[in-house]
C-alpha cells in the first residue's frame, strides 16, 4: 500500500481516481486546490499525481515549490500536449505525465510502475529532510549536493542516521562504527563530528545533536 496525494480542481477526476486507485489497496488523500495541502506534511506521500492547470496555484508552481522537499515522485495530469509545457514540467522536477482522457489500466500501469521503482531505489537510499544517503556508493548528500566526508565521517553520519532519534556515547559510536578492534580512541569521535559539523555548516544545517554528559543523536 502506497500513500498517494491526487491534487485536481475537477472533482469527477478526483473521485475516480481516487476510486481507482483505492481498489488496489492505496490510501488516497484527494485536494481540489493546492491551497488546501499541509505542507508540513508534504514529505509523508510516496507518490503525488498532480493537475497542471489549476486556478490559484498551477502544477507548475507547486511542484517548484516542493520538489526539494520531496523525494517520492511526482507525475503531471495534463490535457496540454504541447511539447514545451510538457518539457517545462520535467525540468521543475516532475518523474513523469499522464495525459487526459486516461484509461484506468493505463493509470494503474503509470502508477504501479513508479511505486515499484521507488521501492527499489530506497533500498540503497536513506533520505531524511534534505539529507540523501547514497548507501551503495556510501555518500552524504545536503540539498543534493554531495559532501566531501572522509570514510569515518560519513560512516558516523549514516549510523546516527540510521538510528535516528537515539542517542549514542562517543564509546558507544567508536565500537558499533569502527569496531573492537579499533585504536582510536573516543576522543576520535568528538574530532570527527567537529568536523563534520564544520563541513555542514554552509548548509545552515546541523543534524547532529549533542545530549549534554551523555553523548550524540541524529535529529532530522
Amino acid at each position: 500500500m502506497a500513500k498517494i496525494l491526487v491534487i485536481d480542481d475537477d472533482k469527477g477526476i478526483l473521485d475516480m481516481i481516487g476510486a481507482i486507485l483505492s481498489k488496489d489497496g492505496h490510501a488516497i488523500t484527494k485536494k481540489a486546490s493546492p491551497l488546501d495541502i499541509n505542507m508540513n506534511k508534504i514529505n509523508e506521500y510516496d507518490l503525488i499525481l498532480l493537475d497542471i492547470m489549476m486556478p490559484g496555484m498551477d502544477g507548475f508552481e507547486l511542484c517548484n515549490r516542493i520538489r526539494k522537499q520531496v523525494d517520492c515522485p511526482i507525475l503531471f495530469l495534463t490535457a496540454r500536449t504541447e511539447e514545451s509545457s510538457l518539457v517545462n514540467g520535467l525540468a521543475l522536477g516532475a518523474d513523469d505525465y499522464i495525459c487526459k482522457p486516461f484509461g484506468v489500466m493505463e493509470l494503474r500501469a503509470r502508477i504501479n510502475a513508479h511505486l515499484r521503482r521507488e521501492h527499489r531505489e530506497h533500498l540503497s537510499r536513506l533520505v531524511l529532510g534534505r539529507v540523501c544517503f547514497l548507501l551503495s556508493s556510501k555518500k552524504m548528500l545536503v540539498d543534493d549536493e554531495e559532501i566531501g566526508l572522509t570514510k569515518a565521517e560519513y560512516a558516523i553520519c549514516e549510523f546516527l542516521a540510521q538510528n535516528r532519534g537515539q542517542i549514542y556515547s562517543k564509546e558507544q559510536i567508536l565500537e558499533r562504527v569502527l569496531g573492537y578492534d579499533s585504536e582510536s580512541s573516543d576522543h576520535t569521535i568528538t574530532t570527527h563530528i567537529k568536523n563534520i559539523r564544520k563541513k555542514l555548516s554552509g548548509y545552515d544545517y546541523m543534524p547532529i545533536k549533542t545530549v549534554w554528559g551523555i553523548g550524540y543523536k541524529w535529529e532530522a
